[in-house]
């Protein structure tokens, strides 16, 4: 199914990183928002992939340029952070970090895409989920 053009899709550091293995131009062909926080936390997947020997260092480092190259919103506004607050304190959670992306989804996307299942259980309260083909259109 093609989605309307102008649909705007929260995404998740595990989906960033999916498209930047997979179609680094999804960022030009589809309008794609997330938390400020997605960079630090696609960093930290890398690095621990880097650890566990899964990808080489340069092959990660190259990754992280396409992290930077991607076309993403990233918002870590006043009301965005009011916001993951709120989800975080509602759901019982013991941080806001993975709220922010659900915060985001809230207020600015018409449909999240995540692979966390933490994210993808939570969801459906605060928000629509799509999956990764969506992006594809």
């Amino acid at each position: 199914m093609t989605e309307p053009e102008g649909k705007r899709f929260a995404i998740d550091a595990l989906t960033a990183l999916r498209i930047i293995r997979d179609d680094p131009g999804i960022g030009s062909r589809c309008r794609l928002v997330g938390p400020a926080v997605l960079r630090s936390h696609v960093l930290s997947l890398l690095y621990r992939e880097v650890r566990e020997g899964k990808i080489k260092e340069k092959e990660a480092r190259t990754q992280l340029d396409g992290l930077a190259a991607l076309q993403i919103r990233l918002l870590g506004d006043r009301v965005s952070r009011a916001t993951a607050w709120k989800i975080a304190r509602q759901l019982d959670w013991d941080d806001t970090a993975l709220a922010e992306y659900l915060a985001v989804a809230t207020l600015q996307a018409d449909a999240l895409i995540t692979d966390d299942p933490t994210i993808q259980a939570a969801a459906a309260e605060f928000t629509t989920l799509a999956d990764y083909g969506a992006l594809r259109g």
